[in-house]
Formats: structure tokens, C-alpha cells, sequence
């Protein structure tokens, strides 16, 4: 079996994902700041989960070398 390139390439693209919600997160710190702590952790909490979207398509991309299963 010869091993496939998509997961090296998956790999970065995710770290990509990670590293790009992160900054757009942290743009966003000055006002966030601003807002009462109950709808600060909300937004975290959200804002934490949300970069788990794009990630089932690239999963299965990365097995399949399909965008759906």
C-alpha cells in the first residue's frame, strides 16, 4: 500500500483552519472585552465548537478523496 498524500495535506489544512479561527477569535478580544462575563463565555464557548465544522468534509476528503461520503 502506498500512503496517501491527502492526510499530510489534511493535516496542515486543519492546523490552517485552527490558526486562522484563532486570530479572527482574537481580533475580536477588544469587544468581546466589553460585554458582561455570562455572554463572554457564550460567545468563547460557541466560538470554540464552531471550527469543528468545516472539519467533517475535509475528514472524509482525507479518507476518501471525496467531499461527501
Amino acid at each position: 500500500m502506498n500512503p496517501s498524500w491527502r492526510k499530510p495535506v489534511g493535516m496542515f489544512l486543519i492546523l490552517g483552519i485552527i490558526a486562522v479561527w484563532a486570530v479572527i477569535v482574537a481580533s475580536m478580544v477588544q469587544y468581546i472585552t466589553l460585554l458582561p462575563g455570562i455572554v463572554q463565555m457564550v460567545i468563547y464557548a460557541v466560538a470554540g465548537i464552531v471550527w469543528i465544522l468545516p472539519l467533517k468534509p475535509l475528514l472524509a476528503w482525507m479518507e476518501t478523496g471525496k467531499w461527501r461520503e
